[in-house]
C-alpha cells in the first residue's frame, strides 16, 4: 500500500461545523419560505447548485433568488443567508491541519461551495485570529471555480492533478458518504466523519497505515 502524502479536506462539516438548520432559518429570514425543501447539507439543487457549480455568479444568484422571494435582495442579505450554514470553526481542526503541513503532507481543501461562503471563509474573519482559510491550505479546489461539484469524478481528478498526487497516496476527509464513495471508486482512501465529529485521531491513525 502506498504511503499517504496528500490529504484533501471538505469544508462544511469537516473543517467547520455545519448547521443546515441555521441556513434554513437565515434563508427563511430573507423570505425563502420553502428553504427547507431547497437547501441541502451536501449537494445543492436548482439555483443553489448553479451557484456552487459556477454556472451563475453571485449577482445572478441574487437576481434569481429575488424573483423567487418576490422582492429585491441585496448582496449582503444573500451573504448573511448563506452564512447561516456556519455553526463555528473548531480551533482543534485548524491546529491539526497546521500540524499535518508542518510534517510535510500536502494538504488541500476540496469543497462544494460558492462566492458568498468564500467571501467570509477567505477573509481575515475566518478563524478569529486574522487568518483566511487559504492560510491553512496549500491549494483550494472550490466547486464554483472548478465548474463541477462533488461527487463528480472530474473534481477529484482536478484535485489529484493539481496536487501532483496519486489516488492511492491521497486521503480524502468528507462527511458525505456519497462523496467518499465517489472518491473511493477512483482509488482514493477516505474517511467519513459525522458533521463536527473530532476526526483528528482517525486521520493520524490512517496516516500510520
Amino acid at each position: 500500500m502506498e504511503k499517504i502524502n496528500n490529504i484533501a479536506f471538505d469544508l462544511g462539516g469537516v473543517v467547520l461545523a455545519l448547521s443546515l438548520e441555521g441556513a434554513i432559518k437565515t434563508f427563511e429570514g430573507i423570505g425563502l419560505s420553502d428553504a427547507r425543501q431547497r437547501l441541502d447539507a451536501f449537494q445543492q439543487r436548482g439555483i443553489f447548485a448553479d451557484l456552487e457549480q459556477g454556472v451563475i455568479g453571485a449577482d445572478e444568484f441574487r437576481r434569481q433568488l429575488s424573483a423567487i422571494v418576490g422582492r429585491q435582495l441585496t448582496h449582503d442579505e444573500c451573504f448573511r443567508a448563506w452564512h447561516g450554514y456556519v455553526d463555528h470553526v473548531p480551533q482543534r481542526n485548524l491546529d491539526a491541519i497546521t500540524a499535518l503541513r508542518s510534517q510535510g503532507y500536502k494538504v488541500c481543501l476540496l469543497s462544494n461551495t460558492n462566492p458568498f461562503m468564500m467571501q467570509w471563509a477567505d477573509s481575515t474573519a475566518f478563524d478569529g485570529h486574522g487568518h483566511p482559510i487559504s492560510h491553512y491550505f496549500d491549494r483550494m479546489f472550490l466547486s464554483y471555480e472548478c465548474g463541477v461539484m462533488k461527487p463528480s469524478r472530474e473534481i477529484f481528478q482536478m484535485m489529484l492533478d493539481g496536487q501532483q498526487a496519486l489516488a492511492g497516496e491521497t486521503l480524502f476527509v468528507d462527511d458525505s458518504p456519497a462523496n467518499c464513495a465517489a472518491a473511493a471508486a477512483l482509488g482514493i482512501r477516505t474517511l467519513c466523519p459525522r458533521n463536527n465529529e473530532d476526526w483528528r485521531q482517525s486521520v493520524f491513525e490512517a496516516l500510520k497505515g
